[in-house]
C-alpha cells in the first residue's frame, strides 16, 4: 500500500487526492483485492486476461481509478447500457467514455449507486472471464 500512498501523494489537487483515497478504499472493499499501480497512472484492483478476435491479448484491472487533472476517472467494464438504468440514472453528475466514468468530485455522485456499479462491473468481469 506504500506505493499507492506515495503515488496518490503526488496528486497536486488536495480534493482530487482525497477523492482518490476514498475511492481506493471503496474499490478495495468491493473487490477484496489490494491496489496496484498499472501503466498510465491507473490504480487497479484485481485483474483479468482478455483476448480479442484479432489475436491481441493482455491483462487489465477488474476496476480502477486515475486521479487526472480534470477528472477522477473510474475504469469499469465497458458498456454502461448493460448496467441497470435506474442505478445509472441515480448516479448523479458524471460523463462517460468507453468503460470510464469521469467525475469532477466524488461527492457529485451517489456513493451507493457508484458502489453498486463497481460491484456489478467486477462480477461481470469475473463471470465473463471465469475458466
Amino acid at each position: 500500500m506504500k506505493k499507492i500512498d506515495e503515488f496518490l501523494a503526488t496528486v497536486p489537487d488536495e480534493g482530487r487526492r482525497e477523492d482518490a483515497r476514498r475511492l481506493c478504499a471503496v474499490m478495495q472493499e468491493v473487490t477484496g483485492e489490494a491496489p496496484a499501480i498499472w501503466p498510465s497512472g491507473i490504480v487497479g484492483f484485481g485483474s483479468y486476461h482478455y483476448r480479442y478476435d484479432s489475436g491481441r491479448e493482455g491483462d487489465a484491472p477488474l476496476v480502477g481509478l486515475s486521479p487526472r487533472k480534470a477528472n477522477l476517472v473510474v475504469y469499469l467494464r465497458a458498456g454502461f447500457e448493460e448496467h441497470d438504468p435506474a442505478i445509472v440514472r441515480g448516479l448523479g453528475t458524471y460523463k462517460t467514455g468507453k468503460g470510464c466514468l469521469y467525475l469532477r468530485r466524488l461527492d457529485d455522485v451517489d456513493q451507493d449507486a457508484l458502489r453498486e456499479l463497481i460491484d456489478r462491473s467486477v462480477r461481470a468481469h469475473k463471470s465473463m472471464h471465469a475458466q
